[in-house]
């Protein structure tokens, strides 16, 4: 089964165009995991760059920030509990960056494990994307992106005459146990680009604004299903067990206070600040900001069919026959179910698991039937989703040579490690921020470097960890990150240094470190 979920959002005003922020349920979608095959987002979005009508790039040009809640097959350490990833797309998919040391492409080929820098001293950012705590079942978790002047424009690119902007488009949370920036796209990620197509300079994500009324979807790659026909030809199919949050009064939500930013949201405090003036709060202006509503309405396309079944020829469930859309109030999107379709299980709700294909004559439908309506002889009502036994996933490491950047100039203390509920351990080391693998890879010189490292100093010294940036929900409770995330920066190095991963593995498979290095004076 696979599809896309829509969410009805009005639009706001065209010059919110700074960047967007929501809050998304996050759940165990489905109840045992299904193994590699299974790709699924929860609830996101898409951020676009904003053209005008006579200045795009020339030619097929596909770019946007699209990381969010879910599973991917590349996952290597899954749980039926969502990760987070950050998903920056350069053109075309040529480039892609997920978060610190996580990317497309090889450690011989680089095309996006350098495209994010870290910028929290308070967070670990594994390779395998950002853990929420096991169990996580409904809570809202909240991340947007609003650009900062970290770093200053350029007009040269990689000794090529095209310019780089000075977006540093970065992520931010708030969640139960950590609420800030955390980490950001360095402009050189967005304009690497233009060096092969200099006709696409200042037009991607580095310089441009972002559109601000992007789809708001969940997008399903692959649920199982099962399938078959019975001697009179008809076709049934089962889902695997497949749930929604549900609140105590019955109904779902899934997505809340989707908020679009002028630009100087932030920016304009932020670089008066680093141009000298009164340090900048980071609280971002409700008059800069734009508060998406909902209205009524809101489809599926989600379908259940065969592997190789051309686009034209899937036929989507009966969706509204067990799902209504719901809005609690204005800026808060999710669904009520039918109750006589529909199983509920705690603080979840499952959703129909038969089905028949119905077709009266057009393209028809999969219609929810009842397990007693279906031929036993088929063997679907026996049949059990179990986790596929798969081998042990490889750990997940950096490069290990001593002129590699990762060791030259290298951390300044380490190694640490953290144990995460995905039965995994990091293995991390501190790091100060210019030396980080990813700074040095942003086609920045060590005078430039340390210009934003003077500037990641000022915010380490003011921007805590434990207060709001992005406006509280106002409804629900706060998802929270897994707790070995949350780290604290060895004595001496609280500012202007920051945790980097460096290796990933089961646990079973942990090389324990000898011991813990000294921090570097």
């Amino acid at each position: 089964m696979a599809g896309y979920l829509f969410g009805p959002a009005e639009k706001v005003p065209e010059e919110f165009n700074g960047g967007f922020s929501l809050y998304a349920a996050a759940w165990p979608l489905v109840e045992r995991y299904p193994g590699h095959r299974f790709q699924t987002g929860l609830w996101g979005t898409w951020m676009h760059p904003q053209y005008g009508p006579d200045r795009k790039p020339a030619g097929k040009c596909y770019t946007d920030v699209e990381g969010g809640l879910g599973w991917w097959r590349d996952t290597h350490f899954p749980t039926t509990t969502p990760k987070f990833i950050m998903g920056g797309v350069g053109p075309n998919f040529k480039w892609i960056a997920n978060g610190p040391g996580y990317g497309a492409g090889t450690w011989e080929n680089p095309r996006g494990q350098y495209g994010v820098a870290q910028l929290s001293p308070w967070l670990l950012f594994p390779l395998d994307g950002l853990n929420l705590k096991q169990g996580t079942c409904g809570e809202l978790f909240g991340y947007g992106y609003l650009p900062l002047p970290l770093t200053n424009p350029k007009s040269v690119t990689a000794g090529k005459n095209v310019p780089t902007g000075n977006q540093c488009w970065t992520l931010f949370l708030n969640t139960a146990n950590f609420k800030g920036p955390v980490a950001f796209f360095t402009p050189f990620f967005w304009s690497q680009a233009t060096l092969e197509n200099p006709e696409w300079a200042g037009l991607m994500l580095d310089a441009q604004p972002v559109g601000p009324n992007k789809a708001i979807q969940m997008e399903t790659q692959y649920i199982p299903a099962m399938m078959g026909t019975s001697a009179d030809g008809k076709v049934y199919a089962r889902v695997a067990p497949t749930s929604f949050p549900v609140t105590r009064e019955g109904y779902s939500i899934v997505l809340h206070r989707i908020t679009a930013y002028k630009k100087a949201a932030l920016w304009d405090d932020v670089q008066r600040w680093f141009d000298g003036g009164a340090p900048a709060d980071g609280l971002i202006k409700p008059e800069a900001s734009a508060v998406h509503t909902f209205r009524q309405g809101g489809g599926s396309s989600w379908s259940i069919y065969r592997p190789r079944t051309q686009r034209e020829d899937k036929v989507p469930l009966a969706w509204k026959s067990f799902a209504t859309s719901f809005t609690p109030n204005p800026i808060t999107f999710g669904y009520r179910w039918n109750e006589q379709l529909t199983r509920r299980n705690g603080s979840l709700v499952t959703l129909p698991e038969y089905y028949r294909l119905d077709t009266d004559g057009k393209k028809g439908q999969w219609t929810v039937v009842s397990p007693k309506e279906v031929p036993p002889e088929l063997g679907l009502t026996q049949y059990r989703f179990e986790t596929p036994k798969e081998k042990p996933q490889e750990p997940r490491t950096t490069p290990d040579d001593p002129a590699s950047c990762w060791k030259k100039p290298g951390p300044a203390a380490g190694p640490f490690q953290a144990r995460l509920g995905d039965g995994s351990v990091v293995t991390y080391y501190w790091y100060r921020f210019a030396d980080q693998p990813a700074m040095l890879n942003a086609d920045l010189t060590p005078e430039e470097r340390e210009v934003v490292q003077k500037r990641v100093e000022k915010l380490h010294r003011v921007w805590t960890k434990d207060r709001n940036y992005l406006a509280p929900p106002e409804v629900g409770t706060l998802a929270s990150l897994d707790p070995a995330l949350i780290v604290t920066p060895p004595r001496g190095l609280e500012v202007g240094y920051v945790p980097i991963a460096t290796r990933q593995e089961l646990v079973g498979a942990v090389s324990h470190p000898k011991g813990q290095e000294k921090a570097r004076p």
